[in-house]
């Protein structure tokens, strides 16, 4: 299985750093950190090494949010993750 471990961090084009995969099931995962992204520190850093915490999505195969939906909370997106929690969310987004 996928952990947080095995995602691919990117620099993001609104600054800060980004990751996204796609499950065999086509759902996918969105983890985020930086200035504007709900992480911690809330500051434009160069790794996923420098960040306690990650904003994240999940999205379903059509490409919608289903964060809500799958974590039962109201919102697109779960601020203020950290590495366990994500690893978790990869756990369910892969069994769906």
């Amino acid at each position: 299985m996928k952990t947080f471990k095995d995602l691919k961090f990117i620099r993001h084009t609104y600054g800060g750093i980004c990751a996204t995969h796609e499950f065999p099931n086509k759902f996918s995962i969105s983890v985020a950190a930086g200035k504007f992204p709900y992480s911690t520190p809330r500051e434009d850093l160069d790794s996923e090494k420098d960040y306690s915490s990650f904003e994240v999505a999940l999205l379903n195969p059509d490409g919608d949010f289903v964060t809500g939906e799958l974590l039962q909370s109201i919102d697109d997106v779960c601020g203020w993750c950290g590495r366990e929690d994500i690893n978790n969310m990869m756990e369910l987004i892969a069994e769906q």
